[in-house]
Order: C-alpha cells, then sequence, then structure tokens
C-alpha cells in the first residue's frame, strides 16, 4: 500500500511539473540582455569589424548598405554566407537583397584572411528596425555585427507572389513524391 501512495506521489510530481514546465527558472535567475555582443562561436572565428551603414533613415524603395570587413582568426578555410539581419517592434523586417560582395551566396573564406565585404537591400515596409550583418559559417553557426538602428518611413512595397515558381516547386515536390512511392516496397500488412 506505502509503495502504491509513492507512485502516486510521484506521478502528481511529475504531473505538476510537466505542466508547470520550466518558467519557473526565468523567475529564480535573472536574465541578461546585451546589445552589440557578438556570439561566442563566431569571435573565435571570424570576426566582424568597421561596420558601417550608408543610411540611418531612408524611404521605402531606397537602399540601405552595409560595409565591413570580415577578419578569420583561424588557419583553416571556412565558408560562409552573408545576410541582413533585422529586428523590429513592428512585424515587419521585409528586406529585398540587391547585391552581395564576395558574390553568391556562399563564399570561401581563405584562413588568417581578411575579406572586404558589402551588402544592399531595399527596404520594403516602414518600421524602426536594428540591423546587423549576419554572417553564417558552416560547421560554426551565425554571428552578428554591431548594428545599428534604421528608420525606413513610407507606403509598404507589395512585391508580387511569383506564382510559376510556387508551380515550380508543387511539380519538383510531387515527382518526389512518385519516385518514393514507386521505389518503396509494398508491404503487406
Amino acid at each position: 500500500m506505502v509503495e502504491q501512495k509513492i507512485i502516486v506521489l510521484g506521478l502528481a510530481v511529475v504531473l505538476a511539473l510537466g505542466t508547470l514546465g520550466f518558467n519557473w527558472v526565468e523567475s529564480i535567475m535573472p536574465t541578461a540582455d546585451a546589445h552589440g555582443v557578438q556570439a561566442q562561436l563566431q569571435s573565435r572565428f571570424i570576426r566582424i569589424e568597421d561596420e558601417t551603414f550608408n543610411r540611418q533613415s531612408l524611404q521605402t524603395g531606397e537602399t540601405l548598405t552595409l560595409q565591413g570587413t570580415l577578419v578569420s582568426l583561424v588557419e583553416r578555410d571556412l565558408r560562409g554566407w552573408l545576410s541582413i539581419f533585422s529586428e523590429s517592434t513592428n512585424a515587419g523586417n521585409r528586406w529585398e537583397m540587391l547585391a552581395r560582395d564576395p558574390p553568391g551566396n556562399v563564399f570561401d573564406i581563405p584562413g588568417n584572411s581578411v575579406i572586404e565585404y558589402s551588402l544592399s537591400a531595399k527596404a520594403l515596409e516602414a518600421g524602426v528596425y536594428h540591423v546587423h550583418t549576419q554572417l553564417n559559417v558552416a560547421k560554426v553557426g551565425p554571428g552578428l555585427g554591431p548594428g545599428q538602428t534604421v528608420v525606413v518611413e513610407g507606403e509598404p512595397i507589395i512585391k508580387p507572389i511569383p506564382y510559376t515558381n510556387i508551380a515550380y516547386q508543387s511539380i519538383i515536390i510531387g515527382v518526389g513524391y512518385v519516385i518514393t512511392f514507386a521505389t518503396r516496397p509494398w508491404q503487406v500488412i
């Protein structure tokens, strides 16, 4: 009888903790936020330096350009890709990438090298954004530059939906399903 009570008590505790989750940890341990602090992994491999912006305010449709330097801190060659990371208080975060230098989506970063970069994007929606250079390093992870606040004003720019791309992707997915089911051995239940 005592064993059954212990089991019931244990299940009750597990149920209570499962219901509460770990939200109580936040009330016990204080949180800390910092702006412009780069991720530890990124700072060990490649550092983003001298990040500059061509504007602090612009209208929708105008171009924002970020420039800076990538400094490799390791001897081995790495692969990475650059993008723009932005945070805002509205649901926006809409930018259209126009140009990348080094060009292409993925590029090589030689060991112990210094690479100048430039990113250009068109603002599509009004808002107050905090914009960073984001460098994603293969097998390492993302890192952010220090960033800057950028104010975008104007009417939103609505981009047309590329229905041909959606149709093309649907056909590719359909072909994948056909191949998957055609090559799967049928099982008798």
